[in-house]
């Protein structure tokens, strides 16, 4: 038993924006009661999966999602020893205290300032031999020339921790002495930072760690060219998941390269003892999803057409409404034993939560996490002053140059007029929520209320209670505050 609908389910396919959820009787009394484990065999702390997309997939928002609960996907047109060496920092980074941004004495000012936007926590470290001396924040950099170097200008009284310390015990330092970063040092040398923000989500999120306690990562292989030594290499490096995806996931050649990856991931089984999962899509019918589970697929991913860097309904009409995809998709997995992946069309915490309600196992985003720090992208600043980045989708003509940039002029001139997408759109980050954590905090505590509204404990419960409406565009426009930033 899943879903149910307060009526009777409308004969046609609906999207996120035609249904609402109706609460239940409930005995949750706090948000902090549901458990959020994902449910697609991955068992994540949280079922969020951030989409292996070139613009957005890359060791620093790996590193981020993993220490908050979810996982992210490595694109497939990274080369392959360049995903290796990506996958092997994101499993040697601390699980609780975050990667700093490290600068030597003599790094100018402009420099220091291009580093900051990388991660959320805006500040870069002076080091010296590996140990720490100082701290350069914007409010260092302010009226100073661009060509001073950093140890000029760096703020000294440092904040140093040890890094076994509870993150209580870190935020409780931090308020007392009124500073932002607190310094993680061992024997000398610096290992992580975390903020007081940081030390709060540290007690509220688990990570997502392996079998040996390190943050784990998933990564592409794609369909095409040596798909069994690229799945090779990437499961002896430690990639926790291989997924091989294409627009049209539904075809021979999908099948073939199932045929092609599973010994490789049996062998790597029998040599560890660990089973890798294997996803493949993007399906959007019960037949796409038991022809690839019955190949030997784990996890399908569910979506045509949703995303917002995708124009493969305008371009070709093909495609499939993602709530009704995923909630049939998720009903036919369900019955060989294998699971889903909602991947694209979410745009606020309500698509999550209803993703989740149809039955998806983990909820993939991609461009919603475009326009944050950790996605992979350089800052830029608009002429208003606005700070933004560049998205694309993956069948677009920039994606589709990066991927032939090997083949020949004519092969790449070829394969460029069959691109779909959108190759450039400016992703703005939002002032409120600008780091991808800050999005974490804002749909989990959206899909941990709606969880308590249907009277659900899990997400195994939440797809059993929850309660779905048919609505139409007025009442979907009700339900929106009058603030339109949402």
């Amino acid at each position: 038993m899943g879903v149910r609908f307060i009526t009777e389910k409308p004969s046609y396919d609906l999207t996120y924006s035609d249904v609402f959820m109706a609460p239940n009787r409930s005995s949750v009394g706090s948000r902090l009661d549901v458990d959020l484990t994902s449910t697609d065999g991955l068992s994540t702390p949280l079922p969020l999966v951030v989409a292996n997309m070139t613009a957005i997939s890359g060791r620093r928002m790996a590193e981020t999602i993993a220490r908050r609960g979810g996982i992210a996907i490595l694109p497939q047109d990274i080369p392959t020893d360049v995903v290796a060496q990506a996958i092997q920092q994101v499993k040697g980074a601390d699980t609780r205290f975050d990667t700093p941004i490290r600068v030597d004495p003599t790094t100018t000012v402009g420099e220091a300032m291009s580093l900051m936007p990388k991660r959320a926590h805006g500040v870069v470290i002076v080091v010296e031999n590996g140990a720490p001396i100082g701290i350069v924040s914007p409010s260092e950099t302010q009226g100073v020339d661009r060509f001073a170097q950093v140890h000029e200008v760096m703020t000294r009284d440092l904040i140093l921790v040890s890094p076994d310390q509870s993150p209580q015990e870190v935020f409780d330092q931090l308020s007392e002495h009124h500073q932002k970063v607190a310094l993680a040092v061992s024997d000398g040398q610096l290992r992580g930072i975390m903020t007081s923000k940081g030390a709060l989500r540290s007690e509220l999120y688990q990570p997502a760690i392996d079998m040996e306690g390190r943050l784990r990562i998933g990564t592409a292989v794609g369909i095409n060219g040596d798909v069994a030594g690229r799945a090779r290499k990437l499961l002896e490096v430690g990639s926790d998941c291989l997924v091989l995806d294409t627009a049209h996931g539904h075809q021979e050649r999908m099948l073939d390269a199932l045929q092609v990856v599973l010994p490789v991931r049996d062998a790597h089984a029998a040599r560890t003892g660990h089973r890798v999962p294997i996803v493949a899509g993007n399906v959007v019918t019960p037949a796409g999803v038991l022809d690839l589970a019955e190949a030997g697929a784990d996890v399908l991913k569910v979506g045509v057409g949703p995303g917002a860097m995708c124009t493969t309904r305008m371009q070709t009409g093909v495609g499939r409404p993602q709530f009704s995809a995923v909630l049939d998709c998720a009903e036919s997995a369900a019955s060989v034993g294998a699971s889903v992946w909602a991947d694209g069309g979410v745009r606020y915490p309500r698509d999550v939560a209803l993703a989740l309600a149809a039955g998806a196992g983990s909820v993939m985003i991609g461009s919603w996490f475009a326009g944050t720090h950790e996605s992979t992208g350089d800052m830029q600043i608009d002429h208003e002053g606005h700070s933004y980045k560049e998205s694309f989708g993956m069948a677009s003509a920039r994606a589709v140059r990066h991927r032939t940039r090997t083949q020949s002029a004519f092969e790449r001139a070829r394969a460029g007029l069959f691109e779909e997408g959108i190759s450039q759109s400016r992703m703005y980050l939002d002032p409120e929520r600008p780091g991808v954590e800050d999005l974490v905090d804002w749909i989990t505590s959206g899909v941990r209320s709606a969880c308590t509204y249907a009277g659900a404990r899990n997400l195994v419960e939440f797809h059993e209670k929850a309660l779905v409406g048919v609505q139409s565009s007025s009442g979907y426009n009700e339900g929106l505050p009058l603030n339109r930033s949402w």
